[in-house]
């Protein structure tokens, strides 16, 4: 029993002096820092309550009675079979220490790859694949320094960060390659008939109206001494090129001069090996045939190309171009007629386009269209070749025998109605020579009131005018103009719906978006246009909106692009600018506030 007694108090020490560091390896229990002694140490590191007991017991072992000491020495008897699972995981502990070294061994290695790569990816790619050949280690390390530069890091010049890239080639050929904008699948052109076409003469202005039902939706008009430029062919004189705006300014003899940008310059040669720039292919005093695609608006000059095209009644000839196509708006057999028929009359360097107006067409008045209209640019061709410039070398009709011809469709329209004998005349003697089948459908209105009185044309142009417009539902639209936009606001005004507020929203802006694509046709606004919808917390209510939209742009002659919602309600949509609108035929800038709308006092 004394021996016993005195083992005991030597078993507790021993405990004691094995247990205190015990919890700081159980914490660090297969990490890299574990001792080999806690390894060794079998059964007796494993038992921390014991430990911990014989520890706090240690001192007054050595004075209890044997009943005491036979307590603290039947607990490690009974908690024996513990013991072994020390002992079942010694090999795993080997093994883990048998796996130690070798991260050891390529710590240089990792060391050296971290200060190439500078990052903590590359050295996890290490160890998870120690056994590499020293190829692909190279490999390795020269990967994150390509990426360093990718990214621009310290091996970026100060000249790069202080001048901008320059784009390689001219950015207005470029961004035809590029598409700039995407390019947006096209929507199919509902067929509308039984419209009307109504000509009045009053005063100094022509007007035409387009009528769809009892809306108006297209207006043309025109003033005494203000002729449209759009379509005319000029021997022009080029005055100077500035490559850094990648333009020319050409004189065509109008006054103010006329711009060319590079992506509508006309090259003869391929230039090898280099981009083809503006200033290669023009010089100051340089005459250069054009076509104005643009009249000049505001204090901007009219708008050139190079690439011209003469319009006829059937078809569009492309001289200088080899490519082809059908109008949309026509019906899929019809389009595949045509198609055969053009393939059968297509010159072979020059391209022909087929235009709405060509629906049910013969071959025969295709073919004859296509050669009045190659003898006139023969004609043209000629006179470019002689004679000094600027001056004139053709110039598109009148307006009135312009929108007859180019909108004036029998299978959409059923009559042009007119209340002037001399408008009368000039399109019945057009048609002779172009269409005679369509002189029937042409009338002399007789009434007692005006052609545009009678249908209420006189109404809707005022209200056109006016910058608020209402909505049949009680919503109204503000619509104003900017020098850089025109901007649109959607409100629900007095409708207040049925159910709940966003199928009043919703309700509101499908209405709104009809009446806007009619508007923009109406009073002809081009450019940027951005649209205020109120706001819709439904995903499919906004794709409703902008289908509606899509939809309804689809009946423009004129091309538009929309694009999607923004997540402030905003939607961006432009349209092409080709002349002044509406409210500038009837209108003059105000001699006061000089357009702002307001008059400052000067007062503070």
């Amino acid at each position: 029993m004394n021996e016993e007694a005195l083992d005991a108090p030597a078993q507790s020490e021993q405990g004691a002096s094995e247990g205190s560091p015990r919890p700081r390896r159980r914490r660090r229990r297969g990490g890299r820092g574990r001792s080999s002694q806690g390894k060794a140490q079998g059964s007796e590191t494993d038992e921390p309550s014991e430990a911990k007991g014989s520890a706090a017991k240690s001192s007054g072992s050595e004075t209890k009675a044997g009943g005491g000491r036979s307590s603290s020495r039947r607990k490690p008897a009974q908690k024996k079979p513990a013991q072994r699972k020390p002992a079942q995981r010694k090999p795993a502990q080997k093994d883990k220490g048998e796996e130690e070294p070798a991260p050891k061994a390529e710590a240089p290695a990792r060391r050296r790859r971290r200060r190439s790569s500078g990052s903590g990816a590359a050295q996890r790619s290490t160890e998870a694949k120690p056994k590499e050949t020293p190829k692909d280690e190279g490999q390795k390390e020269q990967a994150p320094r390509r990426r360093r530069g990718a990214r621009g890091g310290r091996g970026r010049s100060r000249q790069a960060e202080e001048k901008p890239a320059a784009a390689k080639g001219t950015r207005t050929r470029s961004r035809k390659k590029s598409g700039g904008r995407p390019r947006q699948a096209p929507v199919r052109v509902p067929r509308i008939t039984g419209k009307l076409m109504l000509i009045t003469e009053r005063g100094e202005r022509d007007q035409i109206a387009v009528v769809e039902g009892r809306d108006l939706v297209e207006h043309y008009v025109t003033r005494v001494g203000a002729i449209s430029m759009v379509g005319n062919i000029y021997l022009g004189k080029v005055q100077n090129v500035l490559p850094g705006m990648e333009a020319a300014f050409v004189d065509v003899g109008r006054g103010r001069n006329a711009v060319l940008y590079a992506g509508e310059v006309s090259y003869d040669e391929e230039i090898e090996g280099e981009e083809r720039r503006i200033e290669q292919a023009l010089k100051a005093g340089q005459k250069v045939l054009v076509q104005v695609t643009k009249d000049p608006m505001g204090g901007k000059g009219a708008r050139l190309t190079g690439q011209v095209s003469l319009p006829g009644r059937y078809l569009v000839y492309v001289p200088d171009g080899g490519a082809s196509g059908i109008s949309r708006r026509l019906p899929e057999q019809e389009r595949i007629r045509l198609r055969d028929i053009v393939k059968k009359i297509r010159p072979k360097k020059a391209g022909v386009i087929v235009r709405t107006a060509a629906e049910g067409a013969s071959e025969e008045e295709l073919t004859a269209d296509l050669e009045r209209l190659k003898k006139q640019w023969d004609s043209i061709n000629r006179k470019s070749k002689r004679g000094k410039a600027p001056r004139p070398l053709y110039e598109e009709p009148e307006l009135t025998v312009r929108v007859v011809r180019d909108v004036f469709s029998p299978g959409e329209f059923e009559k042009i109605s007119t209340d002037s004998k001399g408008i009368h005349e000039r399109i019945v003697a057009y048609l002779e020579d172009v269409a005679p089948d369509l002189i029937e459908k042409v009338e002399l209105h007789e009434g007692p009131l005006p052609v545009f009185e009678e249908h209420h044309i006189a109404e809707q142009i005022h209200k056109a005018l006016e910058r608020k417009v209402w909505l049949p539902s009680g919503g109204y639209l503000i619509m104003d103009r900017s020098e850089a936009m025109t901007i649109v606001d959607v409100n629900t005004g007095k409708h207040v719906g049925k159910s709940n507020l966003e199928q009043t929203v919703a309700e509101t802006n499908v209405e709104a978006a009809k009446e806007i694509a009619r508007q923009l046709r109406l009073r002809d606004i081009g450019g940027i246009i951005v649209i205020d919808f109120i706001d819709m917390l439904l995903q499919q209510n906004r794709e409703l909106v902008i289908k509606t939209l899509k939809r309804e742009l689809a009946k423009d002659r004129t091309r538009s692009q929309v694009f999607e919602i923004t997540p402030l309600g905003l939607l961006e949509m432009t349209r092409k600018r080709v002349s002044a609108g509406l409210v500038e035929s009837f209108s003059e800038t105000c001699p006061t506030c000089e357009g702002r709308g307001i008059l400052l006092t000067h007062e503070t």
